[in-house]
């Protein structure tokens, strides 16, 4: 492992002969600067691994240059030895309050200059091999926790489409709805690991319908007050399934399964929430659920037309759907049309 060592002093052979003692330091190389400002323009830009000051320098002394040197981000921790003619201990205490490791006397004595040399670089040899350990082991543990995340992934979405096989509803619906659901939370500015929350769960919104019973879930006409009371339950039953879970996931979908049938205006199910009560993902799949359904033919009804779906949509803006939603919806637009083009139903991939 090469080791870079700093050295700064404003006269020219104390430079001259520090660098020359550093070659006899294995692995090391030396930067050498005489005005400490350019020094810490080079340290904006670059890592030593140890700094050898000098403390009696014009326009900054080595207690200034170490302040400012700590001060950058990333130099708070590497080893800085300070040289000096004086010895007086008020120094050595400012210098230390700086942030100095260690100190020299003036005339430097080589064999002691050595020595303290190898065993600041030592530790930060131990420094960088910790460091390095520590972003070694952080991208071994994301590799692990993303590859448990997509077989999370993958179980739910095969569930889902489990549950999907009972309804008339395709196995793709869920695939849009869940990237509209990830557009729009992209637009309303949410973090990226949001947006990839809502879409790994909107899929899960409705997979409480395999608690409904088939002669209610296919009946091809519209349903009576009676049924429709037990289709409803489908929100309650989906939260039941999911709720509890350990995994974000999965209450993530807890939440959505609940509150997507909420409306803005309160008039929804199961809870009549109202506004902002209602979980924004909830809110945010209301949208991208309802506009599949519109746009998508179903044995019991013909797709609606591009124009009708969304002026379904800005007319239930305020009552049924969160104003917010329905506006990043439409700001994202063709984002919303090349994923409905890509991910077409079976049926209408093959006509």
């Amino acid at each position: 492992m090469e080791m870079n060592v700093l050295v700064i002093d404003d006269a020219q052979i104390n430079l001259t002969l520090l660098c020359r003692l550093l070659e006899k330091v294995d692995q090391c190389h030396s930067t050498s600067f005489l005005v400490p400002q350019e020094a810490l323009a080079w340290c904006r830009e670059n890592r030593p691994d140890l700094v050898i000051v000098d403390y009696m320098m014009p326009g900054m002394d080595g207690v200034e240059f170490i302040f400012d040197f700590r001060a950058i981000d990333g130099c708070h921790d590497i080893p800085i030895l300070m040289i000096t003619a004086n010895d007086e201990v008020s120094l050595r205490y400012r210098a230390l309050d700086a942030g100095a490791n260690d100190f020299l006397i003036k005339p430097v004595d080589k064999i002691e200059f050595l020595a303290r040399t190898r065993n600041m670089l030592a530790l930060r040899k131990n420094q960088r091999f910790l460091q390095d350990r520590a972003a070694w082991l952080d991208e071994e543990i994301r590799k692990a926790t993303s590859e448990i995340r997509a077989r999370e992934q993958e179980t739910v979405l095969r569930l889902c489409k489990a549950a999907d096989s009972r309804d008339p509803e395709t196995g793709a619906h869920i695939v849009r709805m869940a990237n509209y659901s990830k557009i729009i939370a992209q637009r309303l500015g949410l973090p990226e690991e949001q947006q990839l929350l809502v879409l790994e769960a909107a899929p899960m919104h409705d997979i409480g319908k395999v608690g409904i019973p088939d002669h209610i879930l296919l009946k091809p006409g519209k349903l009576s007050v009676e049924e429709f009371a037990i289709m409803k339950q489908h929100a309650q039953f989906g939260y039941d399934i999911l709720a509890g879970s350990a995994s974000e996931m999965l209450q993530t979908g807890a939440e959505i399964a609940l509150a997507h049938h909420e409306k803005f205006d309160g008039s929804g199910y199961p809870n009549g929430l109202v506004g902002e009560t209602i979980p924004l993902f909830a809110r945010i799949v209301a949208v991208a659920d309802v506009f599949d359904a519109l746009t998508s033919e179903r044995p019991y009804k013909a797709a609606w037309e591009l124009d009708r779906a969304l002026a379904y949509l800005q007319e239930g803006a305020g009552s049924h759907f969160d104003p917010a939603c329905v506006a990043a919806f439409m700001a994202e637009l063709p984002q919303v049309l090349a994923v409905k083009e890509r991910y077409k139903d079976e049926s209408q991939s093959s006509s």
